[in-house]
């Protein structure tokens, strides 16, 4: 079987990492790994293949930044001639971004079978670039991977519940087989002169948070609060802070303000922080799967799990709530910590073996 494997941002390179482990093990999977590039940033794509040990691609569509319709046409233009050329059995796609509409869209059209890992997840917030994506790729797939009950059931909603396979979630593979790999190779907390569970994490890259004057206002005056009782550690990308400086807001000299991170320096910053203030899907898990209390800068999570059993709270970009949210977790820590929502860590394995059948 040869599969086309369409990634473009920095989480699915992570995915793809051990489900392309679990390939290479196969002499009946040949996979051939197109980049769009997406996240086209060294720093937010390139290192990722070095650490992680993702098998390089065999193309890179270059697409680079854009207004949605720009960039996803640019990925179709390309991603149909390299398909076309390939003639995969499986196209697979993963989550919810540009890339993953354009690889199912342009797979549709040319009547290439699709796998979408990640599927079934919903905020139902139609106005997040995301929702539409992922409910798109969702009805266009020949399988759904689902990484949760909860998926399963939304899938089942849709009338897509003949497609959807629980498998566990990839990212609960990659905390579990990375952790020990980070631990050896790097030490962000030497590096910053930071102590275990002595910070808190920041992650704020949303559009609806970083392009919204009145959200990041917000957000900024909940984290220069926060940061008077705590160090706050922020790896900040470049465009969130280029809006920082269009709207003149002032951070605090006690929120450390540092360049994008590895991935592997990121699970390590995240397993010892205190608690973790974020916008990240992918971070709200990883926060739960390493048990750090999370508070999450969005008005809805897809990640329901980790809210239900107390280790994540949904404050939206409102000050009071934030600070708030981070009191309650200073005072009261979560106590459901046998739960495993997300699976047993062989969602990579269980995704191979399903597409061995198809």
């Amino acid at each position: 079987m040869k599969i086309c494997t369409i990634i473009g941002a920095r989480p699915q390179f992570v995915k793809a990492a051990v489900v392309s482990a679990e390939f290479a093990k196969r002499k009946d999977v040949k996979e051939v790994i197109i980049h769009t590039g997406q996240h086209y940033d060294p720093e937010m794509s390139e290192i990722f293949f070095r650490e992680l040990n993702v098998p390089h691609e065999k193309y890179n569509l270059e697409a680079g930044s854009g207004t949605h319709g720009r960039q996803t046409g640019r990925m179709l233009e390309k991603l149909e001639e390299i398909l076309l050329q390939e003639n995969p059995d499986m196209v697979l796609v993963y989550g919810d971004t540009n890339s993953t509409l354009a690889g199912a869209l342009c797979a549709s059209k040319l009547h290439i079978p699709i796998a979408h890992v990640e599927a079934g997840m919903r905020s139902f917030n139609r106005r997040m670039p995301e929702e539409i994506n992922r409910i798109v790729a969702d009805h266009l797939s020949t399988v759904n991977f689902c990484s949760t009950q909860t998926a399963m059931k939304n899938l089942k909603a849709d009338n897509l519940g003949k497609s959807a396979v629980l498998v566990g979630d990839v990212m609960y593979d990659c905390a579990l087989r990375f952790l020990e790999l980070a631990e050896k190779r790097c030490d962000p907390l030497k590096r910053l002169s930071l102590k275990k569970k002595k910070y808190s994490l920041l992650t704020c890259h949303r559009a609806e948070n970083t392009d919204d004057k009145k959200r990041l206002t917000e957000i900024i005056k909940a984290v220069n609060k926060i940061s008077q009782d705590t160090t706050v550690v922020y790896p900040v990308h470049p465009r969130t802070v280029n809006f920082i400086k269009k709207y003149k807001l002032s951070v605090s000299e006690k929120v450390m303000m540092i360049k994008p991170v590895g991935y592997l320096e990121m699970i390590l910053l995240e397993k010892n922080a205190s608690a973790i203030i974020t916008d990240s899907g992918g971070v709200q898990k990883e926060a739960f799967f390493y048990r750090v209390p999370c508070i999450t800068m969005r008005d809805e999570t897809e990640w329901v799990e980790t809210a239900k059993l107390g280790w994540n709270r949904i404050t939206g970009a409102d000050s009071a709530k934030i600070v708030k949210a981070f009191a309650d977790f200073a005072g009261t820590r979560p106590t459901k910590t046998g739960a495993r929502p997300y699976g047993n860590g062989d969602a990579a394995a269980k995704i191979t073996k399903a597409l061995a059948k198809v």
